[in-house]
């Protein structure tokens, strides 16, 4: 069995099945092989015997007990592929062949393979990943350009438009949104700490409740909904060898978790257990706000605190339906309730 309840166990035949519904006599499977880095779906990687290379993608078990954002996640993200390849189309995301709804095979996507290897083992592996890095904050300040339809061009960090005028923020799908970023926000958070509760996660929850309640309003200067990826983490970023060397974007992946909100937010990911005001030349954050400027004011490191509680919060939420204990993984455990407090503890000092 799988380490996580939500990631089905799939075999080369049952592989075989979803790229028949999938592509029908076109989805022969020449091999086939699970991809590793996630704990929430099955991937495996399948080459055709027509030569293509796809991604198989397939969400959980019916009735496993999921978390209140991860509702139709696998849609999400064939909804997300779609705007990115519509609205823009510079920034590099698979293709998507097939989302199929079956209810025994539950909900799958199926996508074209990039190419390349991951940001996360490029660092391992010491190669100069600077420009890449610089690359990839360009390539959010992309995404976040895109409109949702419902706004004109207001302000990328709320310096412009007119706030709370009909954009929607949050999820999509029923999940988490409302019309300000703010009551997004908040819906976000509350959802997490009912999660929370469900599965007996030990939280202060007081403490959580009482940062969110005084830097609220802050969030306010968020005037126009960006679309944001969320998961930016190394791990989802991929890249090829340029013909200097030097490793080049190729590909950012897994966009199950995309919302409409504050483009701060995505800067967060990238910078897993960092703090992107703290760090301003780093080559991401360098090459973002080289397309999409903004000040690391105390206003927008109030934000950027919050994003950080939300992530790290999220990210202790879901340890139980992830099968993840205290005994299975207390460096991660112990990691996370320090950076919680940490975040708390200086979200509760001075205001500026």
């Amino acid at each position: 069995m799988s380490g996580s309840p939500t990631r089905r166990d799939l075999d080369p035949e049952q592989v075989r099945h979803y790229l028949t519904a999938s592509l029908g006599p076109a989805g022969e499977v020449a091999a086939c092989g699970p991809l590793t880095g996630g704990g929430f779906a099955a991937v495996w990687w399948v080459r055709l015997t027509d030569g293509r290379e796809v991604v198989l993608k397939v969400g959980p078990p019916p009735g496993v007990p999921l978390l209140r954002y991860e509702r139709d996640m696998i849609g999400a993200e064939a909804r997300y592929l779609r705007l990115v390849a519509d609205r823009a189309p510079t920034v590099p995301v698979p293709s998507l062949l097939h989302h199929g709804r079956h209810p025994e095979l539950g909900d799958w996507l199926l996508t074209a393979r990039l190419p390349g290897r991951t940001l996360w083992d490029l660092t391992r592996a010491g190669a100069d990943v600077a420009p890449l890095r610089a690359e990839f904050g360009r390539a959010l300040a992309a995404l976040h350009a895109v409109p949702d339809g419902r706004y004109g061009d207001g302000g990328r960090h709320g310096d412009g438009g007119r706030h709370g005028d009909g954009g929607r923020y949050g999820y999509d799908g029923g999940r988490a949104a409302a019309s300000t970023w703010r009551g997004a926000y908040l819906a976000m958070v509350d959802d997490l700490l009912a999660d929370a509760a469900d599965w007996a996660v030990p939280l202060p929850t007081s403490r959580i409740r009482a940062s969110v309640a005084r830097h609220a309003a802050v969030l306010d200067a968020v005037r126009r909904p960006a679309l944001l990826h969320v998961d930016g983490w190394a791990g989802n970023v991929l890249a090829v060898e340029g013909p200097d060397g030097t490793p080049r974007l190729s590909g950012l992946v897994d966009g199950e978790r995309y919302l409409w909100g504050d483009p701060l937010l995505d800067l967060v990911s990238p910078l897993l257990f960092r703090r992107a005001e703290d760090e301003p030349d780093d080559p991401l954050v360098r090459g973002y706000r080289a397309v999409a400027p903004f000040p690391f004011d105390a206003a927008v490191r109030r934000r950027l605190g919050l994003y950080r509680l939300h992530l790290y919060l999220l990210m202790t939420v879901e340890m139980p339906s992830r099968g993840i204990t205290a005994a299975s993984d207390p460096g991660r455990v112990a990691r996370l309730a320090e950076l919680l407090d940490a975040e708390l503890a200086d979200l509760s000092g001075p205001l500026n």
